[in-house]
C-alpha cells in the first residue's frame, strides 16, 4: 500500500537534493497537500513540484519542522528490521572508535534516526525521543535494540522541552527492565556515577571527552577552575592527571553531591573543593578578592536555545568569558566551549578576540575542539554541528 503524498513547492526541493532530511511547513504546496489531511506521525511519501519522489518521511502538520525524511526511497516499510539496520550501523562506527561501551549510540539525523538520541552506559541505555514520528515507532525501537543489544535496562527520558513542541508528554520517565545504582561508567581513565533519571538530559554529556582528555594531559600541578562542573567529567581527569588544586562551581546542589562521590570514587576528593553559586556572582567576587587560576574551564549550558534570544545570549557568552579572563593568572590557560548551535565558531572567536584586547591581554588558540566522534556530523545538515572549543594560551600584552 502506497503511503499518503506531500508536495512541495516549486524550488523547494533543493536543501533535501543536497542531503538535509527536513521539510519545513511553509515548503508544503498546501493547494495539493492540505496538511490537515495528515495525522501527526503518519508516514508519506514527499515529491517536488515536479512530481519526482524525493523519500519517504513521517509528517507533524502541527509542526515548524513539518516532516523529516527516513529515506531516500519512496514506501519505505519502518519497522524493526529498518531501526535494527540504522542501529547496527550507528553501533559499527562507535564500536571503531571506542574500547568501552560507554557512547552516544545513536545522534539524530546523522545516524538516519531523526528525532531520536540514545547514550549507552554499558547494558543501560538513556534514550531522548523528541518527535511525534519517531515516538509511534517506539516499539519497533525496542524489539530492535533488545536483539541488538539485550541491554538490563531502557530509560525514555521525555523531561525534553522539544517534545511539547510535538505536542509529546513530559511528565514522567519510563524505565523498561530494571535498573540498577548505581550506574558507573569510565571515561579518560576516571569513574563516574551517572544520575540518569535526575541527571541533565540523558544523565551525561559524552560531546566533549576529547577537549577533556586534552586538558587532563596539561594540568599536572596547576590550579584549576571548573566553571559549570556539573557532575565533575573535566575536573576529575584533571586531578588524577596531577593537578594541585580544583575549585567546582555549579548552581546545582545535586551536581555538586554527585561531583564529590565521583571525586570520592576516584580517590582525589583532597585536591577539589565544591562551591554552590552562580557563575556570574562567584566570577565578580573572585575578581573582588583577587583570586587566580592558571587554567579555567569555562563550559557552560546552551545559553541561546533559540534564535531569538541570540542577542541576550551573546551578551551572556561575552560576560562569562570576559570575567573569567580577569581571574586567570600570568600565563594562564582558558577553555572556552559553548554548545549553542546558534552561537558559531566566528562569534565566539570574536568573543574571545574581544574580551583580551578589553582587558590588554594577548591571547592565542593554542587548540581547536568540537564533539566527540559519537556525535558525527553530517555535512549537509548544519544542525548536526553544534560544540566548538577554544583552548586560550593568555599573557601580559605585547
Amino acid at each position: 500500500m502506497a503511503y499518503a503524498e506531500v508536495h512541495l513547492k516549486k524550488n523547494e526541493d533543493k536543501r533535501l537534493r543536497q542531503g538535509h532530511l527536513w521539510v519545513f511547513s511553509n515548503e508544503i504546496d498546501t493547494k495539493k497537500s492540505p496538511l490537515e489531511q495528515y495525522a501527526p506521525g503518519d508516514l508519506v511519501n514527499v515529491l517536488n513540484n515536479e512530481g519526482k519522489i524525493l523519500g519517504t518521511a513521517y509528517i507533524n502538520p502541527n509542526s515548524l519542522v513539518c516532516a523529516r525524511l527516513l529515506s531516500r526511497k519512496s514506501n519505505l516499510k519502518i519497522g524493526s528490521n529498518f531501526f535494527k539496520e540504522r542501529l547496527t550501523t550507528a553501533l559499527s562506527l562507535r564500536e571503531k572508535l571506542f574500547d568501552h561501551p560507554y557512547y552516544r549510540l545513536v545522534y539524530g539525523e546523522s545516524d538516519g534516526l531523526p528525532g531520536l538520541v540514545i547514550d549507552r552506559f554499558g547494558s543501560v541505555l538513556s534514550i531522548q525521543i523528541t518527535t511525534v514520528g519517531m515516538a509511534l515507532r517506539k516499539d519497533f525501537l525496542l524489539t530492535a535494540l533488545q536483539e541488538l543489544l539485550a541491554p538490563s535496562a531502557i530509560v525514555f527520558k521525555n523531561d525534553n522541552s522539544q517534545r511539547r513542541l510535538e505536542g509529546l508528554d513530559t511528565e514522567s520517565d519510563e524505565i523498561v527492565g530494571k535498573l540498577s545504582e548505581p550506574l558507573i561508567i569510565e571515561e579518560n581513565g576516571a569513574k563516574f556515577i551517572v544520575d540518569i533519571l535526575g541527571g541533565q538530559k540523558t544523565g551525561w554529556f559524552y560531546d566533549h571527552r576529547a577537549s577533556r582528555a586534552q586538558l587532563a594531559s596539561f594540568a599536572k600541578g596547576l590550579r584549576v577552575l571548573d566553571l559549570f562542573s556539573y557532575t565533575g567529567a573535566w575536573s576529575i581527569p584533571a586531578a588524577l592527571s596531577g593537578a594541585a588544586e580544583i575549585t567546582c562551581v555549579d548552581a546545582s546542589d545535586n551536581a555538586l553531591g554527585l561531583a564529590s562521590e565521583n571525586a570520592k570514587l576516584n580517590g582525589v576528593e583532597d585536591k577539589m573543593r565544591f562551591i554552590k553559586s552562580d557563575v556570574f556572582d562567584f566570577l565578580k567576587l573572585a575578581r573582588q578578592q583577587d583570586q587566580l587560576y592558571d587554567i579555567i574551564v569555562l563550559d557552560p549550558p546552551a545559553l541561546i536555545k533559540r534564535k531569538k534570544d541570540f542577542k541576550q545570549g551573546y551578551e551572556a557568552y561575552r560576560r562569562l568569558n570576559h570575567l573569567s579572563l580577569q581571574v586567570l593568572a600570568k600565563n594562564g590557560l582558558l577553555v572556552s566551549a559553548s554548545c549553542s548551535h546558534h552561537l558559531s565558531v566566528d562569534n565566539l572567536h570574536e568573543i574571545l578576540r574581544s574580551s583580551g584586547r578589553h582587558i590588554d591581554r594577548h591571547l592565542t588558540f593554542f587548540s581547536c575542539g568540537g564533539q566527540g566522534g559519537d556525535h558525527p556530523i553530517d555535512p549537509a545538515i548544519p544542525e548536526t554541528a553544534y560544540l566548538k572549543t577554544f583552548f586560550c594560551a593568555v599573557s601580559s600584552s605585547l
